[in-house]
């Protein structure tokens, strides 16, 4: 291998442009194809009933019933909320999915701005997900496994602080060992944790089912699921609407694989139509089980609701809920680490984070020192702030990115209006969106300035980095040297190089990928 850098030739080159080659399918994507098509192929029924439900459901069935319940006020405002958080992520998802298809790239959100609006958008938006949406997810996911993992040893107060967060870092470092060494390993745990974590919410839903047949549905009825103990301002509302999204967080998971999906202009709709709705149940169901074993009262005051749901209805079974929960945390963690490198390849891709981030190892072919950058800042957050704070600080940046993404589709529809597009959805979806989106987003900045300021903060933090780190490409000779010096320790750190394709790469630069996790016979 030669490391020095002239031989390995970092992309900076720009994409395609819209009715050029197909948009986004010129030579700067192969190597993501190369890459991973032999390692990841995500099928219907991988994409439909593993993948997507997978990286949706998460902790945060578990961990945002009661943020919910705290700013509705009432039992029946909670479950409406619910079922409009599921709604309102199936109109993202029929408009991401006519992006995926039109734009078809890996990347997601940061890979259609960036195609439509050009650098600087795209890296503002890159910059708010690897220094806040991604970590701040994994954050709370990590610290919602190690809660529900120590509650049965501290059934009776909060788990300590240190050794929450101790459990939460080995738990982190633990699955992105996994993923570095192997991408076929990473996805096997997604498959089987999903199935895990599926089966655990049907157990509670079958549980709540029993419940309300044997007539334990009191807190449901109109007169109480509408009996309010407070009266909710449009300010609370927006900020329930934040925790509730938490959950639904991951829907756009496969625009982020597109380039690996089979099919994605069959596949990518079904996908949607399938996931969304199951989830939605799954989702409301599972509130309507928690309200017939508890008061909301009781839920408020719960350090961890399925725990407390098992204690009072499992009787000696109890265990299966902090395990459950468990699993369903630990394929979270899993999914959200392979989502965020895969979105860290697209940034290096383009030019916009180093080269570094866009390198694979020699022999496994997975990008470590991406998933490196994700668990450090993942740490990092980790150690700052509280959890619901943290998912108002997540939830108002991820509905801000999503919604000057479906500002770009209708932009495209506007600059491009001949370029094909597979999937094409009525506008009255986007503009619907974008409705609730202004809603959500002026009335959560009215109710939380603080937390959602510093979020728009540090994005605006990433205005100079584009320009001084980007833009700036007539660099001093020392800084060249420096950043040529720190990307080829880097590699013979992590033992990676740069994917090349295509007949026209220098010869010593190529890189042979195998097209399995298994070494070379020699």
């Amino acid at each position: 291998l030669d490391f020095r850098s002239n031989k390995l030739r970092n992309s900076t080159k720009k994409h395609p442009k819209l009715g050029e080659e197909g948009l986004g399918q010129g030579r700067g994507t192969g190597w993501i194809c190369l890459l991973l098509k032999n390692k990841v192929n995500f099928s219907f029924l991988t994409a439909n009933f593993l993948s997507l439900p997978g990286n949706i459901i998460g902790s945060g069935i578990f961990i945002s019933p009661k943020g919910v319940l705290e700013h509705t006020g009432s039992v029946g405002l909670a479950l409406i909320i619910w079922v409009l958080g599921g709604g309102v992520a199936a109109l993202g998802s029929l408009c991401y999915a006519e992006l995926g298809v039109t734009i078809p790239k890996s990347g997601g959100d940061y890979s259609y701005v960036t195609e439509i609006f050009g650098g600087l958008a795209g890296f503002l938006l890159l910059w708010s997900a690897v220094l806040i949406m991604y970590p701040t997810s994994l954050a709370v996911i990590s610290l919602t496994f190690s809660n529900y993992v120590l509650q049965p040893v501290f059934p009776n107060c909060i788990p300590p602080y240190n050794a929450s967060r101790i459990l939460s870092m080995v738990c982190l470092l633990l699955l992105t060992w996994v993923n570095s060494s192997s991408v076929r390993w990473a996805t096997r745990i997604q498959d089987i944790f999903t199935a895990g974590k599926l089966l655990a919410l049907a157990l509670i839903i079958t549980v709540g089912f029993i419940q309300i047949f044997k007539g334990n549905y009191e807190e449901l009825t109109l007169s109480k699921a509408f009996n309010f103990w407070m009266t909710p301002s449009v300010g609370h509302l927006a900020l329930a609407f934040l925790q509730g999204s938490f959950a639904f967080s991951g829907w756009n998971f496969l625009n982020y694989v597109t380039e690996e999906l089979v099919d994605p202009c069959r596949n990518l709709p079904r996908a949607i139509f399938i996931s969304i709705p199951l989830v939605t149940f799954v989702y409301t169901f599972t509130n309507i089980a928690y309200f017939t074993a508890m008061s909301p009262q009781e839920l408020l005051s719960s350090n961890a609701v399925a725990v407390t749901f098992g204690e009072k209805l499992l009787g000696y079974f109890s265990w299966v809920m902090p395990v459950s929960v468990a699993l369903s945390t630990f394929g979270g963690i899993n999914g959200y680490l392979f989502t965020s490198s895969r979105l860290c390849f697209s940034g290096a891709r383009e030019g916009h984070l180093p080269s570094l981030l866009a390198m694979i190892h020699v022999k496994y072919c997975t990008p470590i020192p991406a998933l490196l950058v994700c668990c450090l800042a993942t740490l990092i957050i980790m150690l700052v702030g509280d959890t619901y704070t943290l998912i108002n600080y997540v939830s108002f940046i991820n509905y801000l990115c999503y919604g000057v993404t479906i500002i770009g589709l209708i932009v495209l529809r506007w600059k491009k209006p001949k370029i094909f597009r597979p999937i094409k959805v009525n506008l009255l979806i986007p503009i619907t969106y974008l409705a609730f989106w202004a809603f959500l987003l002026v009335f959560s900045l009215y109710s939380e300035p603080v937390v959602c300021g510093v979020g728009l903060i540090i994005i605006l933090t990433g205005v100079p980095v584009f320009f001084l780190g980007v833009y700036w490409r007539n660099k001093p000779k020392c800084v060249n040297r420096l950043i040529e010096s720190v990307t080829c320790w880097g590699q013979k750190l992590c033992f990676v190089v740069y994917p090349q394709c295509g007949a026209a790469e220098e010869p010593a630069a190529h890189c042979h990928l195998p097209s399995s996790d298994k070494p070379p016979r020699k």
